[in-house]
């Protein structure tokens, strides 16, 4: 089985680009972040962390009666998968990771929680999907992103402003060394949101993991070029 994790913001249409070549080759699964798609919202006084989002992951696996899996994560996804794969190593047999970082700075997440309570998603949404796709491919596909942007501001706001709270608190930095699940880090070239050096950071971290830059993509890397990732991430998580 392959486990799929989005990043802060999207639901399970992240992964749109890459279904079909992956479920040629695996049982896929895709899951929500709370209060993002399909999942219920956490509820407004409810405080996550990633390590609370991994073992989330762990639950479901159990409750489906998978012992172990393959792991791709985009950004927030990734941050789950690094803690995954560095507290339940014997649960993740591949990891790739995209767009991620092991650490942030704290005061930016924990602004825009406290913005998106107080103003609601669409406050944030332009400014936010600005940062997902370099201007030209948005100029291109306007609407993919009014795509993007509908399931944005649909968006739970306790749920958002929980894990948003959950990436300042971060700091997976000393798990990495415990990661032994062969690992892809892939990053881009014009991501704003988080920038290469942290993937760079991320496989610097990680033993023999393997570091890739993709040029003229933003922070949603994976589908402006998906063309580019879709072979990487199938190369990565079929390998024996």
């Amino acid at each position: 089985m392959l486990v799929l994790g989005n990043s802060l913001g999207t639901t399970t249409a992240l992964w749109g680009p890459q279904l079909d070549a992956l479920v040629h080759h695996f049982r896929v699964l895709r899951w929500d972040l709370p209060g993002h798609g399909a999942s219920p919202s956490p509820g407004p006084e409810v405080t996550l962390t990633i390590a609370d989002l991994a073992t989330a992951v762990v639950a479901l696996l159990d409750d489906l009666g998978v012992a172990q899996v393959s792991y791709c994560g985009v950004s927030l996804g990734g941050m789950v998968g690094m803690s995954l794969a560095a507290h339940f190593p014997n649960r993740v047999r591949r990891l790739a990771l995209c767009c991620t970082s092991a650490r942030l700075p704290s005061e930016p997440w924990n602004e825009r929680a406290a913005t998106v309570r107080n103003a609601g998603m669409a406050s944030i949404a332009e400014r936010v999907i600005s940062r997902w796709f370099t201007p030209g491919f948005a100029a291109g596909q306007r609407v993919l992103v009014e795509r993007f942007t509908a399931d944005f501001v649909a968006i739970d706001v306790p749920g958002y402003a929980a894990c948003c709270e959950a990436i300042a608190e971060m700091h997976l930095v000393p798990d990495l060394a415990l990661i032994r699940a062969p690992t892809l880090v892939i990053t881009a070239a014009a991501d704003l949101a988080i920038p290469p050096e942290h993937g760079t950071a991320v496989s610097a971290g990680i033993a023999g993991s393997r570091l890739i830059c993709v040029d003229n993509a933003a922070h949603l890397a994976t589908v402006e070029r998906s063309e580019m990732i879709t072979p990487l991430l199938v190369e990565h998580l079929v390998s024996d």
